[in-house]
């Protein structure tokens, strides 16, 4: 194990990242430049001493795991974080990406369902692809940039106080999508998008970082979704999550019931154009599942532009 290498490579990386990179709220101007050493031990879950000892190349031969929480808090690119494993004298993990194109069979699906909502979902939570009539659920992604696409994102973005977060059921979704996601951060250990999400929100919001500290691990299954939509009222769907092997995604569709309210509302729906948006996604309160089955209705960003697309 090459200490003094190591030691440097971190301070290096740590002076070059800013508290803004890492999600971190700005606490005024610093003596030097960087991330305190404090901060990035509270990023990568461990020990403030543990890490000025690694800094200071006299800390103990760290396991994999540290390896890879500090490729996280520093935010490495796969390059980096090969590097860092070997300076341990460590063999860094097989880098896995999700896959992120969608295929023309998924594509064929949606756009076939012209009075289902229905989006895909990369491993990481970000939108890939929508049809026409999800736009009225979930805004026109093709208006934002690709890094404020994800849902995760949109979720944990409402602050502390906010009374959404009174709703235990909204707890309990936000927990159940956090533990969806700790199973892709562990298959695609060192994906830059995972990382930097899962790092900007360790350092943005405590309330993320206490789920995601749990390590409770869960796979995103369907559930019941009920919302007041300000154009056609309540609607209720049984929400199926379709599974795609081959890419790792998922497929969300909101299916409402032969004849039912929500179906003629959809068709309504379906026969307009998307709402004049303000180009920016604000999270509605909601209520959310907290298993197969549970009752939801679940955040998310006002309509914006256009009507339907993929990345």
């Amino acid at each position: 194990m090459d200490r003094t290498g190591l030691a440097a490579f971190l301070r290096a990386r740590r002076a070059g990242l800013t508290p803004a990179d890492a999600g971190l709220p700005d606490t005024g101007r610093r003596r030097v430049a960087g991330l305190r050493r404090q901060e990035v031990a509270q990023l990568a879950g461990i020990s403030v001493e543990y890490y000025v000892r690694l800094e200071q190349a006299r800390g103990p031969h760290p396991s994999r795991q540290v390896l890879s929480a500090l490729s996280r808090a520093l935010m490495l690119d796969t390059d980096e974080r090969t590097y860092l494993f070997r300076l341990a004298d460590a063999e860094a993990p097989a880098a896995r990406t999700p896959n992120r194109e969608v295929s023309t069979a998924v594509r064929y699906l949606i756009d076939g369902l012209p009075t289902t909502p229905a989006y895909v979902l990369d491993a990481g939570y970000e939108v890939l692809a929508w049809n026409a009539v999800a736009v009225h659920f979930i805004g026109d992604m093709g208006a934002l940039p690709r890094e404020r696409r994800n849902i995760i994102e949109w979720m944990f973005a409402r602050p502390e106080p906010d009374p959404h977060w009174d709703d235990e059921n909204t707890d309990c979704f936000a927990r159940y999508s956090v533990a969806d996601l700790r199973t892709a951060y562990a298959r695609y250990p060192g994906d830059p998008g995972i990382t930097r999400l899962v790092t900007s929100l360790l350092g943005a919001s405590p309330r993320f970082r206490e789920m995601w500290e749990s390590q409770v691990v869960r796979q995103r299954r369907g559930f019941t979704k009920r919302m007041d939509h300000p154009a056609v009222g309540l609607l209720e769907f049984e929400c199926q999550v379709l599974h795609v092997p081959d890419g790792d995604q998922r497929v969300m569709l909101y299916c409402p019931e032969p004849g039912s309210d929500t179906e003629r509302a959809l068709l309504r729906l379906a026969g307009q154009a998307p709402p004049s948006p303000d180009g920016t996604p604000v999270l509605r309160p909601g209520r959310a599942p907290c298993g197969p089955g549970d009752v939801v209705e679940v955040p998310a960003p006002e309509v914006v532009r256009r009507s339907a697309g993929t990345v």
